[in-house]
């Protein structure tokens, strides 16, 4: 049995020991995390090691809630919202969730960051019917889990949905083109390599593909393994720290596909670093995906969700970095919670937050770009389900494409 699978067994063991926790029928007094003041969510994120740069997705949520507080918070209760780091290591997610849950009695865990980490605690909340919400994964094992699993919802679009955008894009502008992929030995770097060969449809050819753990150094040696294969496109399905280094490497190799880069990394900053490390022309015309607005980019500066995020970011986390779109993606989850808190109910119970999640249709969530929606039904678990395509050009990420369906 693997470490991972050891550790969820013993939290399914942890879980049955407490008396009469998967069915008992919770009275609004005694809902945990819940005070006549208060609502404790709790979370954990990557705010030290190899993706430490999603840290800002917990920053940015924190800021939010702390703007919905000073406004008289949900139905009167402020939100506390308690993050701990796991350094992107699911043993640490399992140990962080557990003391959540058992320890801080939460009411839900909330936007906690990666997909491995995500499936690590999973068993352990499903076990104990607590929510597991808008977590920062599209993995077709969470999207499509409702059945076995349905206290785990996730957030971001589809991977296979996001693969196959890619795809298709290359089947219809360059059939012929050779593809050489990177991707993250997770679930992850998986479905997005499986979408990614549905929508080529038979088209163009994944000519060699290299993997690496999440805890590698470097990627220098698979980079130059797929520039071998005389490949022209390379698509980086992997985190921020991977995409800059192998935007390094095919320089220095003399290299010039034409790159793919995944929504994970789409953060401008991560761009700007990979310019100044591999030059302009190595970044020149990398694709990728959005569903959010880019608080770096001129065309947003009078819209009202970027003017509002940006008041959010000088008031609640003044030192925090404005253009950093990861804290406006924090924003934009943060403000979905909100929105499923309201609607679960003065008497906010765990079941009554699960049903209010699983039938959303948002439309006014000011962080996302005009025409994404979040909807959700009980077997519907992605809810973000429309992207559109980015090409990197003059330093700047910019639209070539109309909103297109994400779900895979």
């Amino acid at each position: 049995m693997s470490v991972r699978a050891l550790l969820a067994a013993t939290l399914l063991l942890l879980a049955s020991a407490v008396p009469g926790a998967a069915a008992r029928t919770e009275a609004p007094a005694q809902t945990p995390g819940v005070t006549a003041t208060t609502i404790l969510l709790g979370g954990t994120a990557p705010l030290s090691g190899p993706a430490a740069a999603f840290a800002s997705t917990a920053t940015g949520a924190n800021a939010y809630f702390k703007y919905v507080n000073a406004r008289g918070g949900v139905h009167g209760r402020k939100i506390v919202y308690k993050v701990v780091d796991d350094a992107y290591d699911p043993a640490r997610t399992v140990q962080a969730t557990r003391e959540l849950v058992q320890q801080d009695k939460v009411l839900a865990i909330f936007n906690s960051f990666g997909t491995e980490n995500s499936l690590a605690v999973r068993p352990f909340l499903n076990q104990l019917r607590v929510p597991q919400l808008f977590v920062g994964s599209g993995a077709s094992a969470i999207g499509e889990g409702y059945r076995t699993d349905p206290w785990t919802i996730g957030y971001v679009p589809s991977f296979i949905g996001e693969g196959a955008i890619y795809g298709r894009n290359i089947a219809r502008t360059r059939p012929r083109a050779r593809l050489a992929v990177l991707y993250e030995k997770s679930a992850y770097g998986r479905d997005l390599l499986r979408g990614l060969r549905r929508g080529l449809a038979g088209k163009a050819r994944v000519v060699a593909t290299q993997t690496h753990e999440s805890t590698d150094a470097d990627v220098s040696a698979q980079v130059a393994a797929l520039r071998s294969s005389r490949a022209d496109t390379l698509l980086l399905f992997t985190t921020p720290q991977y995409v800059i280094q192998s935007f390094i490497t095919a320089n220095k190799l003399a290299w010039r596909p034409q790159f793919y880069v995944t929504l994970a990394s789409i953060e401008p900053t991560i761009m700007r670093i990979a310019t100044l490390s591999a030059g302009a022309r190595a970044t020149a015309g990398a694709i990728s995906m959005a569903f959010l607005k880019d608080p770096s980019n001129p065309r947003w500066a009078r819209d009202r969700g970027v003017r509002l995020y940006r008041q959010i970011m000088r008031r609640h986390y003044p030192q925090g970095r404005v253009t950093d779109l990861y804290n406006l993606y924090g924003m934009a989850v943060a403000h979905t919670m909100v929105h499923t808190l309201r609607k679960a109910g003065r008497n906010v119970t765990r079941a009554g937050l699960l049903r209010a999640a699983t039938h959303l249709s948002q439309r006014d969530n000011p962080f996302l770009l005009p025409g994404v929606a979040v909807r959700t039904t009980p077997r519907s678990y992605y809810p973000i389900a429309k992207a559109q395509l980015y090409r990197y050009r003059r330093g700047r990420w910019q639209p070539f494409s109309g909103l297109l369906g994400a779900r895979g």
